[in-house]
Protein backbone atom coordinates (compact mmCIF):
# COMPACT_ATOMS: atom_id res chain seq x y z
CA UNK A 1 0.00 0.00 0.00
CA UNK A 2 1.10 3.55 -0.71
CA UNK A 3 0.31 6.36 1.73
CA UNK A 4 1.49 9.85 2.53
CA UNK A 5 0.98 10.35 6.26
CA UNK A 6 0.17 8.15 9.25
CA UNK A 7 -1.55 9.10 12.53
CA UNK A 8 -0.62 10.61 14.86
CA UNK A 9 2.07 12.29 12.73
CA UNK A 10 -0.50 13.47 10.16
CA UNK A 11 -4.25 13.22 10.69
CA UNK A 12 -5.90 14.37 7.48
CA UNK A 13 -8.89 12.38 6.23
CA UNK A 14 -6.91 10.27 3.76
CA UNK A 15 -4.19 9.61 6.33
CA UNK A 16 -6.70 8.51 8.97
CA UNK A 17 -8.25 6.13 6.43
CA UNK A 18 -4.88 4.66 5.41
CA UNK A 19 -3.77 4.27 9.03
CA UNK A 20 -6.99 2.59 10.16
CA UNK A 21 -7.18 0.38 7.05
CA UNK A 22 -3.55 -0.71 7.21
CA UNK A 23 -3.59 -1.49 10.93
CA UNK A 24 -6.91 -3.34 10.57
CA UNK A 25 -5.60 -5.52 7.74
CA UNK A 26 -2.37 -6.20 9.63
CA UNK A 27 -3.59 -6.65 13.21
CA UNK A 28 -7.18 -7.88 12.94
CA UNK A 29 -7.34 -9.72 9.62
CA UNK A 30 -3.86 -11.26 9.48
CA UNK A 31 -2.89 -9.77 6.13
CA UNK A 32 0.82 -9.54 5.37
CA UNK A 33 0.90 -5.88 4.45
CA UNK A 34 3.56 -3.28 3.74
CA UNK A 35 2.90 0.48 3.75
CA UNK A 36 5.28 2.71 1.77
CA UNK A 37 5.27 6.39 2.79
CA UNK A 38 7.62 9.38 3.25
CA UNK A 39 10.00 8.83 6.15
CA UNK A 40 9.25 12.24 7.66
CA UNK A 41 5.62 11.25 8.24
CA UNK A 42 6.22 7.67 9.41
CA UNK A 43 5.98 6.74 13.13
CA UNK A 44 8.91 4.78 14.52
CA UNK A 45 6.95 2.03 16.28
CA UNK A 46 4.55 0.75 13.60
CA UNK A 47 5.40 -2.68 12.13
CA UNK A 48 5.06 -3.10 8.41
CA UNK A 49 5.90 0.50 7.49
CA UNK A 50 8.48 1.11 4.76
CA UNK A 51 9.71 4.70 5.21
CA UNK A 52 11.32 6.33 2.17
CA UNK A 53 13.52 9.41 2.33
CA UNK A 54 11.86 11.65 -0.27
CA UNK A 55 14.27 14.56 0.25
CA UNK A 56 13.83 18.04 -1.16
CA UNK A 57 12.05 19.14 -4.31
CA UNK A 58 8.50 19.50 -5.50
CA UNK A 59 5.77 16.95 -4.98
CA UNK A 60 6.51 15.22 -8.31
CA UNK A 61 10.16 14.62 -7.37
CA UNK A 62 9.21 13.25 -3.95
CA UNK A 63 6.59 10.94 -5.44
CA UNK A 64 9.15 9.63 -7.93
CA UNK A 65 11.36 8.51 -5.04
CA UNK A 66 8.38 6.74 -3.47
CA UNK A 67 7.66 5.11 -6.83
CA UNK A 68 11.04 3.44 -7.04
CA UNK A 69 10.70 1.70 -3.67
CA UNK A 70 7.03 0.85 -4.29
CA UNK A 71 7.95 -0.86 -7.56
CA UNK A 72 10.81 -2.76 -5.90
CA UNK A 73 8.44 -4.26 -3.34
CA UNK A 74 5.51 -4.94 -5.68
CA UNK A 75 6.66 -8.38 -6.99
CA UNK A 76 6.45 -9.77 -3.45
CA UNK A 77 2.79 -8.81 -3.07
CA UNK A 78 -0.54 -9.93 -4.53
CA UNK A 79 -2.15 -6.48 -4.44
CA UNK A 80 -0.81 -2.95 -4.80
CA UNK A 81 -3.13 -0.33 -3.32
CA UNK A 82 -2.72 3.41 -3.96
CA UNK A 83 -4.78 6.35 -2.73
CA UNK A 84 -5.86 9.46 -4.68
CA UNK A 85 -4.06 11.15 -7.56
CA UNK A 86 -0.50 10.93 -6.17
CA UNK A 87 -0.72 7.15 -6.49
CA UNK A 88 -0.82 7.20 -10.30
CA UNK A 89 2.90 7.19 -11.09
CA UNK A 90 3.88 4.76 -8.29
CA UNK A 91 0.97 2.46 -9.13
CA UNK A 92 1.76 2.41 -12.84
CA UNK A 93 5.45 1.70 -12.19
CA UNK A 94 4.67 -1.04 -9.66
CA UNK A 95 2.07 -2.65 -11.95
CA UNK A 96 4.60 -2.81 -14.77
CA UNK A 97 7.19 -4.36 -12.46
CA UNK A 98 4.93 -7.10 -11.09
CA UNK A 99 1.90 -9.33 -11.56
CA UNK A 100 0.13 -7.68 -8.62
CA UNK A 101 -3.44 -6.42 -9.00
CA UNK A 102 -3.66 -2.61 -8.79
CA UNK A 103 -6.42 -1.20 -6.55
CA UNK A 104 -6.86 2.58 -6.50
CA UNK A 105 -8.92 4.38 -3.84
CA UNK A 106 -10.45 7.81 -4.46
CA UNK A 107 -11.15 9.83 -1.31
CA UNK A 108 -11.90 13.03 -3.23
CA UNK A 109 -11.39 14.44 -6.70
CA UNK A 110 -9.59 17.57 -7.88
CA UNK A 111 -13.00 19.11 -8.52
CA UNK A 112 -13.89 18.53 -4.85
CA UNK A 113 -10.78 20.33 -3.64
CA UNK A 114 -10.78 23.27 -6.04
CA UNK A 115 -13.31 25.60 -7.65
CA UNK A 116 -11.03 25.62 -10.71
CA UNK A 117 -9.10 22.33 -10.46
CA UNK A 118 -5.57 22.20 -11.89
CA UNK A 119 -5.60 20.53 -15.30
CA UNK A 120 -2.59 18.40 -14.33
CA UNK A 121 -4.45 16.87 -11.39
CA UNK A 122 -7.58 16.30 -13.47
CA UNK A 123 -5.65 14.52 -16.22
CA UNK A 124 -3.72 12.45 -13.68
CA UNK A 125 -7.00 11.34 -12.08
CA UNK A 126 -8.43 10.46 -15.48
CA UNK A 127 -5.44 8.25 -16.29
CA UNK A 128 -5.47 6.71 -12.83
CA UNK A 129 -9.19 5.85 -12.93
CA UNK A 130 -8.71 4.06 -16.24
CA UNK A 131 -5.32 2.43 -15.55
CA UNK A 132 -5.96 0.68 -12.23
CA UNK A 133 -7.44 -2.82 -12.26
CA UNK A 134 -10.22 -1.67 -9.96
CA UNK A 135 -11.22 1.57 -8.24
CA UNK A 136 -12.68 2.13 -4.80
CA UNK A 137 -14.72 5.24 -3.96
CA UNK A 138 -15.52 6.37 -0.41
CA UNK A 139 -19.15 7.14 -1.30
CA UNK A 140 -21.74 6.97 -4.05
CA UNK A 141 -21.13 10.69 -4.55
CA UNK A 142 -17.51 10.01 -5.49
CA UNK A 143 -18.43 6.94 -7.52
CA UNK A 144 -20.88 9.01 -9.58
CA UNK A 145 -18.31 11.76 -10.14
CA UNK A 146 -15.67 9.25 -11.29
CA UNK A 147 -18.12 7.83 -13.79
CA UNK A 148 -19.29 11.23 -15.04
CA UNK A 149 -15.89 12.93 -15.24
CA UNK A 150 -13.60 10.04 -16.16
CA UNK A 151 -15.91 7.38 -17.64
CA UNK A 152 -14.67 4.77 -15.18
CA UNK A 153 -16.49 2.61 -12.66
CA UNK A 154 -15.64 1.95 -9.01
CA UNK A 155 -16.79 0.02 -5.97
CA UNK A 156 -17.96 1.87 -2.86
CA UNK A 157 -16.28 1.19 0.49
CA UNK A 158 -17.42 3.77 3.00
CA UNK A 159 -15.07 5.26 5.58
CA UNK A 160 -15.36 4.38 9.24
CA UNK A 161 -16.44 6.76 11.97
CA UNK A 162 -13.67 8.53 13.85
CA UNK A 163 -13.97 9.28 17.56
CA UNK A 164 -12.20 12.52 18.52
CA UNK A 165 -9.92 12.82 21.54
CA UNK A 166 -11.13 14.62 24.67
CA UNK A 167 -8.69 16.36 27.01
CA UNK A 168 -11.15 17.90 29.47
CA UNK A 169 -10.49 21.42 28.20
CA UNK A 170 -13.35 23.84 28.98
CA UNK A 171 -13.64 25.47 25.58
CA UNK A 172 -16.57 27.73 26.49
CA UNK A 173 -14.82 29.12 29.54
CA UNK A 174 -11.56 29.67 27.66
CA UNK A 175 -13.36 31.57 24.89
CA UNK A 176 -15.82 33.36 27.19
CA UNK A 177 -18.91 31.89 25.51
CA UNK A 178 -22.12 32.08 27.56
CA UNK A 179 -24.72 31.54 24.82
CA UNK A 180 -25.01 28.95 22.06
CA UNK A 181 -21.86 27.77 20.28
CA UNK A 182 -21.43 26.76 16.65
CA UNK A 183 -18.26 25.06 15.43
CA UNK A 184 -16.49 24.63 12.11
CA UNK A 185 -13.09 23.03 11.58
CA UNK A 186 -11.30 22.38 8.30
CA UNK A 187 -9.25 23.93 5.54
CA UNK A 188 -10.04 27.58 4.79
CA UNK A 189 -10.68 27.24 1.06
CA UNK A 190 -13.46 28.20 -1.37
CA UNK A 191 -14.74 24.64 -1.46
CA UNK A 192 -15.54 24.63 2.27
CA UNK A 193 -18.21 27.33 1.89
CA UNK A 194 -17.16 29.20 5.04
CA UNK A 195 -18.18 32.62 3.72
CA UNK A 196 -21.78 31.39 3.42
CA UNK A 197 -21.64 30.25 7.05
CA UNK A 198 -20.36 33.66 8.16
CA UNK A 199 -23.16 35.38 6.26
CA UNK A 200 -25.65 33.00 7.89
CA UNK A 201 -24.38 34.04 11.33
CA UNK A 202 -25.00 37.66 10.30
CA UNK A 203 -28.59 36.77 9.32
CA UNK A 204 -29.32 34.65 12.41
CA UNK A 205 -31.47 36.88 14.60
CA UNK A 206 -32.76 36.58 18.13
CA UNK A 207 -30.13 34.16 19.43
CA UNK A 208 -26.94 34.64 21.41
CA UNK A 209 -24.67 32.61 19.12
CA UNK A 210 -20.90 32.45 18.77
CA UNK A 211 -19.27 30.73 15.79
CA UNK A 212 -15.90 29.14 16.53
CA UNK A 213 -13.81 28.66 13.37
CA UNK A 214 -10.96 26.16 13.61
CA UNK A 215 -8.28 25.39 11.05
CA UNK A 216 -6.48 27.60 8.56
CA UNK A 217 -5.74 28.05 4.88
CA UNK A 218 -5.12 30.54 2.14
CA UNK A 219 -8.51 32.19 2.80
CA UNK A 220 -8.06 32.80 6.53
CA UNK A 221 -7.22 36.50 6.37
CA UNK A 222 -9.89 37.10 3.73
CA UNK A 223 -12.48 35.42 5.95
CA UNK A 224 -11.44 37.53 8.93
CA UNK A 225 -11.83 40.65 6.79
CA UNK A 226 -15.25 39.46 5.62
CA UNK A 227 -16.24 38.99 9.27
CA UNK A 228 -15.31 42.63 9.93
CA UNK A 229 -17.25 43.84 6.89
CA UNK A 230 -20.31 41.94 8.12
CA UNK A 231 -19.91 43.55 11.54
CA UNK A 232 -19.95 40.23 13.43
CA UNK A 233 -16.44 40.24 14.94
CA UNK A 234 -17.97 39.86 18.41
CA UNK A 235 -19.83 36.70 17.30
CA UNK A 236 -16.96 34.85 15.59
CA UNK A 237 -13.80 33.36 17.11
CA UNK A 238 -10.97 32.27 14.79
CA UNK A 239 -8.97 29.79 16.91
CA UNK A 240 -6.56 28.47 14.25
CA UNK A 241 -5.18 24.95 14.47
CA UNK A 242 -7.05 22.82 16.99
CA UNK A 243 -4.72 20.21 18.55
CA UNK A 244 -5.86 16.65 17.96
CA UNK A 245 -5.90 16.04 21.72
CA UNK A 246 -8.48 18.83 22.19
CA UNK A 247 -10.66 18.33 19.12
CA UNK A 248 -13.32 16.37 20.99
CA UNK A 249 -13.60 19.17 23.54
CA UNK A 250 -14.56 21.63 20.79
CA UNK A 251 -17.17 19.30 19.30
CA UNK A 252 -18.66 18.49 22.70
CA UNK A 253 -18.82 22.14 23.73
CA UNK A 254 -20.78 23.03 20.59
CA UNK A 255 -24.54 23.10 20.23
CA UNK A 256 -24.07 22.39 16.53
CA UNK A 257 -21.23 21.55 14.17
CA UNK A 258 -21.56 23.06 10.69
CA UNK A 259 -20.21 21.60 7.43
CA UNK A 260 -21.17 24.07 4.65
CA UNK A 261 -18.93 22.57 1.93
CA UNK A 262 -19.67 22.72 -1.78
CA UNK A 263 -18.32 19.17 -1.93
CA UNK A 264 -17.83 16.69 0.92
CA UNK A 265 -16.96 13.28 -0.58
CA UNK A 266 -17.38 11.61 2.81
CA UNK A 267 -17.02 13.91 5.84
CA UNK A 268 -14.88 12.53 8.66
CA UNK A 269 -15.38 15.73 10.68
CA UNK A 270 -19.12 15.03 10.57
CA UNK A 271 -18.56 11.60 12.10
CA UNK A 272 -16.34 13.13 14.80
CA UNK A 273 -19.06 15.61 15.72
CA UNK A 274 -21.69 12.85 15.85
CA UNK A 275 -19.42 10.75 18.07
CA UNK A 276 -19.26 13.72 20.48
CA UNK A 277 -23.07 13.78 20.61
CA UNK A 278 -23.30 17.08 18.73
CA UNK A 279 -25.99 18.13 16.27
CA UNK A 280 -24.69 18.50 12.70
CA UNK A 281 -25.81 20.94 10.02
CA UNK A 282 -24.35 19.78 6.71
CA UNK A 283 -24.53 20.13 2.96
CA UNK A 284 -24.72 16.86 0.95
CA UNK A 285 -21.97 14.45 2.01
CA UNK A 286 -20.98 10.84 1.55
CA UNK A 287 -21.49 10.03 5.22
CA UNK A 288 -25.18 10.90 4.88
CA UNK A 289 -25.50 7.77 2.72
CA UNK A 290 -24.89 5.54 5.77
CA UNK A 291 -26.93 7.57 8.28
CA UNK A 292 -30.67 7.36 8.97
CA UNK A 293 -32.92 10.09 7.59
CA UNK A 294 -33.07 13.07 9.89
CA UNK A 295 -29.81 12.33 11.68
CA UNK A 296 -28.18 15.35 10.04
CA UNK A 297 -29.84 18.68 9.37
CA UNK A 298 -29.28 18.87 5.63
CA UNK A 299 -28.79 22.27 3.97
CA UNK A 300 -27.38 23.79 0.79
CA UNK A 301 -24.27 25.99 0.49
CA UNK A 302 -26.40 29.10 0.79
CA UNK A 303 -26.70 31.44 3.77
CA UNK A 304 -30.51 31.37 3.91
CA UNK A 305 -30.57 27.57 3.86
CA UNK A 306 -27.86 27.45 6.54
CA UNK A 307 -29.83 29.84 8.77
CA UNK A 308 -32.88 27.58 8.58
CA UNK A 309 -30.70 24.58 9.35
CA UNK A 310 -29.04 26.27 12.32
CA UNK A 311 -32.39 27.12 13.85
CA UNK A 312 -33.61 23.53 13.44
CA UNK A 313 -30.42 22.07 14.92
CA UNK A 314 -30.29 24.47 17.87
CA UNK A 315 -33.92 23.72 18.72
CA UNK A 316 -33.41 19.93 18.78
CA UNK A 317 -33.53 18.40 22.24
CA UNK A 318 -32.33 14.83 21.60
CA UNK A 319 -28.78 13.90 20.47
CA UNK A 320 -28.35 12.40 16.98
CA UNK A 321 -29.28 8.73 16.69
CA UNK A 322 -27.29 6.50 14.32
CA UNK A 323 -25.33 3.25 14.03
CA UNK A 324 -21.58 3.70 14.05
CA UNK A 325 -19.57 2.21 11.18
CA UNK A 326 -16.39 0.66 12.54
CA UNK A 327 -13.00 0.92 10.84
CA UNK A 328 -12.74 -2.87 11.05
CA UNK A 329 -15.75 -2.95 8.70
CA UNK A 330 -13.71 -0.85 6.27
CA UNK A 331 -10.80 -3.29 6.48
CA UNK A 332 -13.10 -6.29 5.96
CA UNK A 333 -14.87 -4.69 3.00
CA UNK A 334 -11.53 -3.73 1.42
CA UNK A 335 -10.13 -7.22 1.92
CA UNK A 336 -13.23 -8.58 0.19
CA UNK A 337 -12.38 -6.40 -2.81
CA UNK A 338 -8.80 -7.70 -2.81
CA UNK A 339 -9.99 -11.31 -2.69
CA UNK A 340 -12.44 -10.77 -5.53
CA UNK A 341 -10.14 -8.98 -7.95
CA UNK A 342 -6.69 -10.42 -7.21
Amino acid sequence: MLGWGYPPNITGGLDVHVGELFSGLRDDLGVEATLVLPAEFAPDDEPGLEPVETGDGDIAARIERLSDRFAELAPDHDVIHTHDWFGYAPGRQAARASDATWVSSFHSLASDRNIDPPSREVETERRLANAADTNIAVSEIVRGDIRELYDADSRVVYNGFSTPTFSGKDVREDLGIDGEMLFFVGRHTDQKGISHLLYAVKKLRGRDVTLVVGGSGHQTEQLKRFTELLGIEDRVEFVGYVPEAELGDYYAASDAFVSPSYAEPFGITITEALEAGTQVVATPSGVAEVLPDGCLVEVETDSESIVDGLIEALDREEPPQYERREWLDVAEDTLAVYEEVA
